[in-house]
């Protein structure tokens, strides 16, 4: 991204998305990756190519990690203002862009999600603008821990319910979460880990 762009509620201009579902949208307005991860996917499983994008965020950031920002924290970033919705949930397209069959599996389980944010304020962004932290809402819900709960404590069902009960957690991962809190049980990630193309050994 070079010079001014607008931000709107949705996405950013010219950042088209195919399948609102699971991409886009007021919740998943903006994809957010660290930078610091790079070096992992290049040393682990050889993503040597790796550059800002690459794993198809749309700001590439440095300086916070997962454990770094919380659910519901509220940035200020050129004109608009930003609020972490969710973790990102990586799909089937990560692992064909780059053809490392279990490489979405890889992210989910590492944790080396990056996160989401839904806008607030619009207004025109720009590359190598500081992303300033106006306020915080949940401490203790860092974006490392919800991936926690959602990923690995399966059946911690009262866990569960407190992290759907963060009211600034985006609405599909509240339901979801309030759904294991009822029936102790996690929903089928297959579809969305291993998609409907497999990628070649």
């Amino acid at each position: 991204m070079s010079g001014f762009v607008w931000l709107g509620r949705t996405n950013l201009d010219g950042d088209g998305q195919a399948d609102l579902e699971n991409h886009g949208g007021p919740e998943k307005a903006v994809n957010v990756y660290p930078a610091e991860h790079y070096p992992y996917w290049a040393q682990t499983i050889g993503l040597t190519n790796l550059h800002p994008g690459g794993f198809g965020e749309n700001f590439t950031i440095e300086g916070l990690l997962e454990s770094d920002v919380c659910i519901g924290d509220i940035f200020e970033i050129g004109e608009s203002l930003v609020q972490i919705s969710q973790p990102r949930q990586p799909c089937w397209k990560l692992a064909r862009r780059w053809r490392v069959k279990d490489l979405a599996l890889r992210v989910q389980e590492t944790g080396r999600t990056g996160w989401y944010f839904r806008v607030l304020r619009e207004g025109h962004v720009q590359a190598g603008t500081r992303l300033v932290l106006v306020q915080r809402h949940h401490p203790n819900w860092t974006v490392s821990a919800a991936n926690e709960v959602m990923h690995h404590w399966i059946g911690d069902r009262k866990t569960a319910q407190k992290l759907a009960d963060c009211i600034h957690l985006s609405p599909r991962w509240r339901e979801k979460l309030k759904r294991r809190a009822l029936n102790g049980r996690s929903e089928n990630t297959s579809p969305r880990l291993d998609g409907p193309v497999k990628v070649d050994d």
